[in-house]
């Protein structure tokens, strides 16, 4: 079988235990996460192959056009009210991990969040921001539609060649839910990093994307005819 073309679509290495990878399914078939895993390195590795192996629970799904919250037990209720199963072990900055097809012993890598290479330090620089793993949250560009073996293509040099949106720590107003305020990714905020209008801090609890309305029609007719 050939793999669904999965991606990660956002992630975050919040303060304390608030971290999280989110997974989308942009196709219009619910998939079946049996058969792929989530693979890391802890603090580099060897630059070939994963240290750890994770599989999703049995007869876990992404729906159609759905997402999958991996979130740590210990996450802000808020995170943990839209993650769809917990892991202990999830990212510092500097720990890598791929979404795979296959089995621990022979997968094909579908993304990548850092790589399975050397330690980077205290994380991967992401659209020319230096530790962008790091103390970020980061959620995919709107424009991109399947997932990208090669994270240095992925992380990109500067925000316009970049697949990511670096958004401010504690800035989870997109979980839940594939999509942006800012799909181009190209609008600074207060803090120079590249994103929308998320909020950031703990204040993200709850907090929600706006809907796309927009004024449609107007008239400034005779009389009252407006």
């Amino acid at each position: 079988m050939t793999a669904a073309p999965l991606f990660f679509s956002e992630y975050a290495e919040g303060s304390s235990n608030n971290k999280y990878l989110e997974i989308y399914n942009p196709t219009s078939s619910a998939v079946s996460l049996d058969g792929y895993g989530f693979p890391s390195v802890s603090n580099g590795g060897d630059g070939s192959t994963h240290e750890y192996w994770q599989a999703f629970p049995a007869g876990a799904l992404i729906g159609a056009g759905d997402v999958y919250v991996i979130a740590h037990p210990s996450a802000d209720p808020s995170i943990l009210d839209q993650s769809d199963h917990t892991h202990q072990y999830l990212s510092n900055g500097d720990d890598g991990y791929a979404l795979v097809y296959g089995s621990e012993s022979a997968y094909e890598v579908i993304d990548r969040i850092g790589d399975f290479g050397a330690d980077p330090g205290a994380g991967w620089p992401v659209a020319g921001i230096a530790d962008g793993t790091k103390d970020h949250t980061l959620v995919r560009k709107l424009a991109v539609t399947a997932g990208n073996a090669d994270w240095s293509v992925s992380s990109g040099t500067t925000a316009a060649d970049s697949e990511w949106i670096v958004l401010p720590q504690n800035t989870w107003d997109h979980l839940g839910s594939r999509g942006s305020s800012d799909p181009s990714g190209l609008t600074p905020d207060a803090g120079g990093e590249t994103g929308g209008s998320g909020s950031s801090g703990n204040a993200g609890a709850g907090a929600g994307t706006a809907a796309p309305l927009f004024f449609s029609e107007y008239a400034e007719g005779s009389s009252n005819n407006k």
